[in-house]
């Protein structure tokens, strides 16, 4: 298994990641990707980042692990955390440490 990085994901940031609902897909939208500050713990496997995704469905989705499909990357398990609606969707969260 590969440890995925800040850099896999910053290419990837505009690019739509589906997740299969069973009847349904909602596809959600990478719009950031930016590095954390780092805690300098011994022997951390990579730098600390942070994504948001952002949802046109006004479904909130609750705060999880999801199968994340994008063209890219492959297919991806992800925790997410809703953290914000707007008038454009919800946007979720994922730290990476």
């Amino acid at each position: 298994m590969v440890t995925v990085t800040l850099n896999h994901f910053a290419r990837c940031v505009g690019e739509g990641f589906e997740i299969d609902m069973g009847a349904a897909s909602l596809v959600l939208t990478l719009i950031e990707a930016r590095p954390l500050p780092e805690r300098g713990f011994k022997g951390m496997m990579r730098a600390p980042f942070a994504l948001l995704f952002r949802s046109m469905s006004k479904v909130l989705l609750p705060q999880q692990i999801y199968r994340l499909k994008n063209a890219t990357l492959g297919i991806l398990d992800i925790f997410l955390v809703p953290v914000a609606r707007d008038k454009d969707g919800i946007i979720y969260q994922a730290i990476f440490n």
